[in-house]
């Protein structure tokens, strides 16, 4: 047996912190023990916020073409949570010279966010404007989203917990978006929708 098939089956069992220390170091046995373990869902994540496999597969490619080219520079705490906004992202560069109608902007709304504390400092001021929009939102309908997108409750969840309708929850959530939109251009938007609050 060749120290190849030894290595893997070892590799596998190892956590991500792990995989990602030897990635650094351009072991390509711990790459593609990334890949198998995170290919799968990523492109299940991808088809759900875009239902085009070929375009699905390009992407989910793609993140790992750069999470290995740039392996040695980069600085990664969470591997799952980088990897899902690294698709977030590459969709959102995908989709914005497209005719974003209201279907890709709910499916994308309701797609929970991995929870991490790494976000782009390019993104920072752009974020801050988004709160400041957030804030002009009637009460309830702010109270809604904050939910929806900052607890990440479900639509069930939110309706249970302020004794509402969920019809009424999702006419809030509605109610928001648009607003949101009415205030941001068209790029902005697809961010707030794609790439923000990860």
């Amino acid at each position: 047996m060749s120290s190849y098939s030894q290595m893997k089956p070892t590799l596998s069992n190892l956590p991500d912190s792990h995989l990602l220390n030897l990635l650094k170091k351009g072991k390509q046995d711990a790459f593609e023990v990334i890949f198998d373990r995170y290919w799968k869902r990523l492109y299940s994540y991808a088809f759900r916020i875009y239902a085009e496999e070929k375009i699905c597969e390009d992407i989910v490619q793609e993140v790992f073409i750069s999470l290995w080219e740039k392996a040695s520079d980069s600085h990664i705490l969470n591997l799952e949570a980088y990897l899902l906004r690294a698709v977030k992202y590459k969709i959102a560069n995908y989709i914005r010279d497209l005719k974003f109608n209201q279907t890709h902007i709910d499916a994308l709304l309701y797609i929970p966010s991995p929870s991490t504390t790494e976000k782009p400092l390019e993104y920072q001021e752009f974020e801050s404007k988004i709160f400041s929009e957030i804030e002009k939102l009637p009460p309830r309908s702010k109270e809604v989203f904050l939910l929806s997108r900052f607890e990440h409750l479900s639509n069930t969840e939110i309706a249970e917990k302020l004794n509402i309708s969920i019809r009424t929850v999702e006419t809030h959530i509605s109610m928001a978006l648009k607003q949101l939109k009415s205030q941001l251009d068209f790029f902005q938007f697809s961010l707030i929708v794609v790439g923000m609050f990860l």
